[in-house]
């Protein structure tokens, strides 16, 4: 890691913390589970779970207990006479501290 990016910025955030963050989920399904203190991020696909639970943390300003991970192959698609791929994504599910709350639509400070 470079010295830029361990440049901390005015939230307490490190640059690299942008990068493993990707962006939210926003489904049915997250949306239902936000009721059990959890929210669902698309992370990078080489991000540790103790990369992404500080990630969440600095970015958020909120308590993490755990974070499950899952890695979603990419499916096969075809396209007239092509085979071609879909990339793979990973995804977070991060379980807050009681009390604790993470308001995607704000975006990140």
């Amino acid at each position: 890691m470079s010295k830029a990016a361990k440049k901390k910025t005015a939230t307490g955030a490190q640059a690299w913390h942008y990068d493993v963050i990707k962006s939210p989920v926003v489904t049915e399904k997250s949306t239902a589970v936000s009721e059990f203190n959890k929210v669902i991020f698309n992370v990078c696909l080489n991000a540790t779970k103790p990369q992404i639970k500080s990630a969440v943390e600095a970015l958020f300003n909120v308590k993490v207990v755990s974070v499950n991970t899952l890695v979603r192959e990419g499916k096969t698609r075809r396209f007239r006479n092509t085979v071609g791929k879909l990339s793979d994504s990973k995804k977070a599910i991060i379980t807050l501290a009681a009390g604790q709350s993470v308001d995607i639509s704000a975006g990140v400070k």
